[in-house]
Parts: structure tokens; sequence; C-alpha cells
């Protein structure tokens, strides 16, 4: 009898949009070719493979067998998002269209051997692309599966040769009020998240450059955006143009904008509630099932090690 044994970060169906509700991969890619530069759902045009975008024969990348599983379909994912940058709607997909992704350079500073600038494209070129199908967990109790290509983290923290002084990685986005409409709201923009060195060079944590086998579209952060799946999603920062290697832990968009609700960690926990609601159970986008939140957002086998010794700090919120 062949026994299949399965990797703890493998998405199982059953865990997934269920079959009747997703596009595979390879029915997508098809319809994909076939529409050439249309696109998938109508209304999104950055999903298509723009002619001007210079990774676009990039996609799709090497899926990796070790992440894999179904994902939510891409007309539903695409469509129900948090891009505080253009808006509070979660139907943000098109006012994300105003976002201006070419040029687009990144910074990378603080504590490195040498400070540079790098062109999105040029850094996206020089990296191992792959795709990995990950779970997606909002902070408001709503998830998604989706199909992201990208690279190792670990892989840029390599490139910028930090010192030895470098103890967390600052990232920030975009500063542009003018076309971004949400950022002439009250909160603290940029927008800025932090990681620890080691939640950096976990396996896991993922530069995200495409999605659904394509660039990333404009309401996903692109061009380039960074993805935990064991967090809460307002960790995964969009649309990055600036990453500081840093000795002190960074002051965080949400720590600042809300520090009686959301701190530095914010990694998923059932058991930890939001000071206004449960954390118990999540919805899956797409379907309208309610399922029980898993810690770590089912990768704890492969980060619970990292909090180790940190029992004192707020990590779940």
């Amino acid at each position: 009898m062949h026994v299949i044994h399965r990797k703890g970060w493998e998405i199982p169906e059953r865990e997934a949009t269920p079959e009747h509700l997703f596009l595979n991969r390879r029915s997508l890619l098809k319809a994909g070719a076939a529409l050439g530069a249309g696109t998938i759902a109508p209304g999104l045009s950055s999903i298509a493979m723009a002619a001007d975008n210079p990774t676009a024969g990039l996609y799709p990348a090497r899926a990796n067998d070790a992440f894999k599983g179904v994902f939510t379909p891409e007309d539903v994912g695409a469509r129900y998002n948090n891009f505080y940058e253009f808006g509070l709607s979660k139907k943000v997909y098109a006012a994300a269209e105003a976002l201006k992704t070419r040029p687009w350079t990144i910074k990378i500073d603080g504590l490195v051997e040498k400070p540079m600038e790098i062109g999105a494209d040029d850094l996206i070129k020089m990296m191992p692309l792959e795709e990995r199908v990950y779970r997606h967990r909002c902070v408001e109790a709503w998830s998604m599966v989706l199909p992201w290509t990208g690279f190792p983290l670990k892989k840029l923290v390599d490139y910028a040769r930090p010192l030895s002084g470098a103890k967390y990685l600052r990232f920030e986005t975009f500063m542009d009020p003018k076309m971004a409409s949400g950022q002439r709201s009250f909160f603290p923009w940029p927008y800025v998240e932090g990681l620890t060195m080691a939640e950096a060079t976990n396996d896991l944590a993922l530069m995200v450059t495409g999605a659904y086998g394509k660039p990333l579209a404009n309401v996903f952060g692109a061009p380039i955006r960074l993805h935990t799946p064991w967090k809460y999603g307002f960790k995964s920062i969009k649309s990055i143009t600036k990453i500081s290697f840093v000795a002190d832990r960074p002051k965080t968009f949400w720590e600042e904008s809300g520090p009686g609700e959301y701190g530095f960690w914010a990694n998923v926990n059932p058991q930890v509630p939001h000071p206004r609601w449960s954390q118990a159970s999540e919805e899956v986008i797409g379907t309208g099932e309610r399922k029980p939140t898993q810690l770590f957002n089912g990768y704890g086998e492969f980060v619970a090690d990292l909090y180790k010794g940190l029992e004192g700090e707020k990590l779940y919120i």
C-alpha cells in the first residue's frame, strides 16, 4: 500500500474552498492563455500579464510541491481585500487600480554592509521564484487560501548582507496621498511593519511578487509584498518601497493606530480574542462556511520555536 506523508504546511482539500467553487491551476492558466492580455475577473485589469511588466515572462513559476493545495478562486480572492491606502471598503480592487507600479524602486538600508536602491523588476529577476499555496487569516476573522508566487524572504536577507547588530527588519510602503486617496485619512502613514530576524529567515516567510500564476495585481500589493502565513494578515505589508535592518523593534502601523488592540507579534491564536471579537472561528470567503481557527494558522510545527522564551510578550494580538 502506498502511504502519502503530507508535510504540515500543505493545504488539505477539506480545509480549502470546495471543488465546485474553485478554479484549479491548470484550468486557470489555460483560460489566461486563451484571453491573452484580457482578464480573468472583469474589472481587474492589473491581474492580467501586462505587456509593460518586464517580469511577466517569469510566470507561472514552478510550483513548490511542499506548499500545494486547493485555493480560493481568483474572482473571489481578488475582490475581497483590505488595502487601506485606497479606502476602507473590502471592494477596494477598483480604487487600487490607481496604484502606479512602474518604475518602482526598493531601498535597503540600516545595518547592512552596503545600503542600496534596487529596481523591483531587477530584484524579482535575480531571485528564485516559486509558487506556494498558503492560508491567509485576517484579524477580522475571515480567511482565504491563495496561490502566491515569490521568493523566500531569507534570500533577500542574504542579499542585503546585514551586520551583526541587525535584530529586526522594518518594512515601509509608499507614501503618495495624491495617488492613494486613503492616505489622506488620519492614519499614521506610511504603512510600517516589522519582523524579528528569526522570523524573517524562517522558511515560511515569503516575498510575494505574483498570484494566480501572474504578476501581482494592484489590489494584492503590487509589485512586491510580504506574506507571513502564521500571522494575521495585517503583518503582510503591501507595495513595499523600503526595507531597513535595525537594532530596535520598529513601531508598526497598527500598533501606533490602535495600541490597545494591535501589537507587534500578531500570531494567529484562537484562544486569544481581539478586544472586540472572538478569534475562535473564521469565515471562509467565497463559501460563507465558519470553521475553527488553528493556532499559528496551522503552521505551528514550523514556527512555534521562534517564540520560546517570549512567554511574557503579547504574541497574538
